[in-house]
């Protein structure tokens, strides 16, 4: 097996165990190409992404084209001279000039079992559908999005308390080794690639601004899924006396006769309800309830569900969504 010379592209927090893992490999990283830096914060300060920074933190050579079939980024590309491209949430599609520079090709490494969640938020659609397993799956690039062939596909179990960023960081690790392993498997020529059945294809678009508010019509699990697929970014949110609050956590809910506790009595979807051993629940549109944990009213810090109740609905019935 021969090392390779290795051109990285890559954005978020999500690429760096990919990037840490493959500069231990013994392969060369010739070069790292992320976003240019983004305005941020009210101030609109320059901000690099964290891939940006890592590099730097490195001494990497940083390239940021703000289009990456430009030909001065071409040229660039072609004086490194890479022999393989390793893609991990760049967040642009790559043009067919630039696949075809490097003698081994391009891959990439994506947070789903392909053909399964193909686009932008995979991992965001996963928790919001109640997926029971997701994976990480290793493509060779393709002009199509995310349609190519698998190189490596390794499934992993999904758990109803995961928050979708709690299940980025664990497949931002378990990928960063599966990445390597197929850099390894690529250098050494051992690599094979299966076409994805793409008549089985879902797609996972990026999340819609008006998906972040709850509807409490809708049945407890939506709900409870809409919370944890939401978290950390961009939260889900409801309202309170015409006032937007934001819904951070809260208890999976509990299956037909399964005891632990009291339960609110049935009400009108949004109600709020304080029970006597301190647990605030919301009713949902299906009949059931859901229990609350953290919140955060607009402009202030984050609540328990018990703080919040005590310090804003001491005065008669609460209902969210008005």
């Amino acid at each position: 097996m021969k090392n390779l010379k290795l051109l990285f592209l890559g954005t978020p927090d999500f690429a760096l165990p990919s990037l840490e893992q493959l500069s231990r490999s013994g392969h060369l990283l010739s070069a790292v190409v992320t976003p240019p830096d983004r305005p941020r914060g009210r101030k609109g300060t320059l901000q690099p992404s964290p891939v940006k920074r890592w590099a730097l933190e490195h001494r990497l050579p940083v390239l940021q084209p703000a289009v990456p079939g430009e030909d001065s980024f071409l040229q660039e590309i072609a004086r490194l001279a890479p022999d393989l491209i390793v893609l991990v949430a760049y967040g642009k599609i790559l043009p067919a000039p630039l696949l075809g520079l490097p003698p081994l090709g391009a891959i990439n490494l994506h947070p789903s079992l392909l053909p399964a969640y193909r686009g932008a938020a995979p991992i965001e659609r996963a928790v919001l559908d109640g997926a029971a397993f997701t994976g990480v799956t290793v493509i060779e690039l393709a002009p199509e999005l995310d349609a190519g062939d698998i190189i490596l596909q390794e499934r992993h179990p999904l758990s109803i308390n995961e928050t979708a960023g709690e299940l980025a960081g664990r497949l931002a690790a378990a990928g960063a080794l599966l990445l390597e392993k197929a850099v390894q498997q690529i250098a050494a020529g051992e690599a094979r690639r299966t076409p994805q059945e793409h008549a089985r294809a879902s797609y996972a678009p990026p999340l819609r601004r008006e998906e972040e508010r709850l509807d409490w019509s809708a049945d407890a699990l939506t709900l409870y899924n809409r919370i944890r697929g939401l978290n950390p970014k961009p939260g889900a949110y409801t309202t309170c006396r015409g006032r937007r609050l934001k819904i951070w956590r809260a208890k999976p809910p509990r299956s037909p006769g399964e005891g632990q506790g009291e339960l609110p009595p049935r009400a009108a979807p949004g109600t709020l309800t304080a029970l006597e051993n301190g647990r605030i629940f919301a009713a949902a549109g299906d009949g059931a309830s859901l229990e609350l944990l953290e919140l955060q009213p607009a402009g202030k810090q984050r609540l328990t569900a018990v703080e919040y109740y005590h310090g804003y609905c001491a005065s008669g019935e609460l209902r969210l969504g008005e």
